[in-house]
């Protein structure tokens, strides 16, 4: 059974960073691409990034291009999400996501969750 644990959230002030953590378990992740999707109060489920597990292809929504960064550590676990020039509409709870043969921005073809870690920005 995949598990994937989301770490690293917190309080920041406009301006500053935070580096979330997903950790993923369960099997091996080959053709797997993992992604960062994020949730603010009232508001629908939003892509924010996602990364094939070889890194070779990775995706961004245009709100976070050039301040925000998914990696992973060569073959290591887990998957990070720099954050970097945070905007207080950044403010949301973020969720990391798994999806087998599939390489997209719909949350709804990724097959497994974690529990989210809550990131809020102050102006």
């Amino acid at each position: 059974q995949v598990q994937l644990v989301e770490s690293g959230g917190g309080l920041v002030q406009a301006g500053g960073s935070l580096r979330l953590s997903c950790a993923a378990s369960g099997r091996t992740f080959s053709g797997y691409t993992l992604a960062w999707f994020r949730q603010a109060p009232g508001k629908e489920r939003e892509f924010v990034t996602a990364a094939t597990w070889s890194g070779s292809s990775s995706l961004y929504a245009d709100s976070v291009k050039g301040r925000f960064t998914i990696s992973r550590d060569g073959a290591k676990n887990p998957v990070y999400l720099q954050m970097n020039n945070l905007k207080p509409e950044d403010t949301a709870v973020y969720y990391c996501a798994a999806a087998r043969y599939y390489f997209g921005t719909d949350y709804r073809d990724y097959n497994y969750w974690g529990q989210g870690t809550q990131v809020t920005v102050s102006s």
